[in-house]
């Protein structure tokens, strides 16, 4: 397959007319300037075997189009960039989408709707739902997500026959959509940080201690679409002497954690334990290379140094929502830690958003312009948080990489007359016209191809209330 990009933003900056090969999923020429390569675009697409093209077009009077020998140049108007990576999801979460802004939107009235939540979903309705909240990620461009899971049970804590019911219905929704998933299977065991059991819907999310989170993860298979992580809760949920088993089971694959999202997190952390939750985390194995600390919002001094070779996953419209507070993303940056996005509870899913939401709540809390260049903005949207998911080659328009491609209009009303390296800053999910993900067109014409997802979100989220 080959395509032709109006815009392409290659790892150097964005350039005008980029011609680019695929073949099994990778991307095996990119060709800037094709205007000026003519002869090799043409001797390319007649070599080209007669199939791979997933969504043929007519290239007459397109720009290098028409060669011989059934090959076709797909040309994309706009500006084409790499996937994004999703860094932490709540699949579930999208079921509360203005639904928890009762007694003014408190933290305790989204807390009540999601348990309600929790409690209703089974294995099959969890699928419809997760395959409708999957799909709207690839809409928004998204081509790997990694799900922070830990709805495990079924009421009242009992295990389904198939213990992992819940996370191969996820497995499932992914595949369904057309995205990759790293399912970050949850270790949840307590309901505070001094120990209280879990109660209510919570007992759906415990598996008793690590070592039986561990032989139930060990059953879990993966797929070409499906890398197997690991999360800790938090300090809250998971008790500091559980956490050893999670990071030994996890070594050299991703492992989470929801670390200081709140202040009382830590206030409770430092009571029972005397130290941060970024320093229990470091000290019982968790904190290590492949390790994600998400939301990072109250970190002291020495928590960032701890992360320094760590990542860092911001969830912008989720902290804003949920009023958590403002991360110090640019000094985490500073010290070395790679930052990531998530969509988190999915009051917005839309990776432009989050990314331009990273350099502006930093221009809120300094009251000072310029903290992060577009470079970085994308690097944390796409290609870092990739890798921070087990996805090392995704993200990047580069020979070799995973064809994952977002192409985005540059003539809607909120694109139009736009520098294209200032999309980040301009354009919105709506504004996205076709996605590749492994070579495998998965949006066409701003429609999933094989997901009615408004509707799988309408049916799937209204049987629940």
């Amino acid at each position: 397959m080959l395509i032709h990009c109006q815009y392409a933003w290659l790892p150097d900056g964005v350039l005008p007319d980029v011609v680019l090969e695929i073949r099994a999923g990778r991307l095996t020429r990119v060709t800037p300037s094709a205007a000026q390569d003519r002869v090799d675009l043409a001797r390319s697409v007649r070599d080209m075997p007669d199939k791979g093209v997933s969504h043929p077009q007519s290239t007459q009077d397109q720009p290098g189009g028409g060669g011989r020998g059934g090959g076709v140049v797909v040309y994309r108007a706009g500006l084409t960039m790499p996937g994004f990576a999703n860094a932490h999801s709540h699949a579930f979460h999208r079921a509360l989408r203005g639904r928890t802004h009762g007694d003014r939107g408190s933290f305790w009235t989204w807390r009540e709707q999601m348990y309600r939540v929790a409690g209703a979903l089974d294995p099959d309705s969890y699928h419809r739902l997760a395959r409708g909240v999957y799909g709207e990620m690839a809409l928004a461009g998204i081509t790997s997500v990694g799900e922070f899971h830990y709805l495990h049970h079924g009421p009242g804590g009992v295990a389904y026959a198939n213990p992992n019911a819940m996370g191969e219905a996820l497995v499932a929704a992914a595949k369904d959509a057309g995205v990759r998933i790293t399912l970050l299977d949850t270790l949840y065991l307590t309901a505070s940080v001094d120990g209280k059991p879990l109660e209510g819907p919570q007992l759906r999310f415990g598996d008793g201690d690590a070592l039986r989170w561990a032989e139930r993860v060990d059953a879990l298979a993966e797929q070409p679409h499906l890398l197997v992580g690991a999360a800790i809760h938090s300090v809250r949920a998971v008790p500091p002497a559980q956490m050893s088993t999670v990071a030994a089971w996890a070594a050299g694959r991703p492992l989470h954690a929801h670390v200081s999202e709140q202040r009382a997190e830590n206030e409770a952390c430092l009571a029972e334990h005397g130290r941060t939750p970024t320093e229990v985390l470091a000290d019982f194995g968790a904190v290590h290379e492949t390790f994600t600390a998400v939301h990072a919002t109250h970190l002291t001094h020495n928590d960032m140094a701890l992360l320094s070779a760590s990542y860092a996953c911001f969830c912008p419209t989720t902290e804003r929502d949920l009023g958590d507070g403002i991360g110090p993303a640019r000094a985490l940056a500073d010290a070395g830690t790679r930052l990531t996005l998530g969509s988190d509870s999915h009051a917005v899913i839309d990776f432009f958003e989050e990314s331009r939401a990273l350099e502006l709540h930093e221009r809120l809390a300094t009251e000072q312009r310029g903290h992060f260049t577009a470079a970085e903005l994308r690097a944390a949207a796409t290609a870092t948080g990739h890798t921070s998911l087990g996805w090392p080659d995704a993200g990047r328009i580069e020979v070799g990489a995973r064809a994952d491609l977002v192409t985005v209009a540059l003539d809607s009303p909120r694109t139009a007359g736009i520098d294209p390296e200032g999309v980040l800053f301009a354009a919105g999910a709506a504004d996205i016209t076709h996605v590749l993900a492994d070579g495998r067109e998965i949006v066409r014409d701003g429609r999933h191809v094989s997901v009615d997802v408004a509707r799988e979100l309408q049916e799937a989220i209204t049987c629940l209330f």
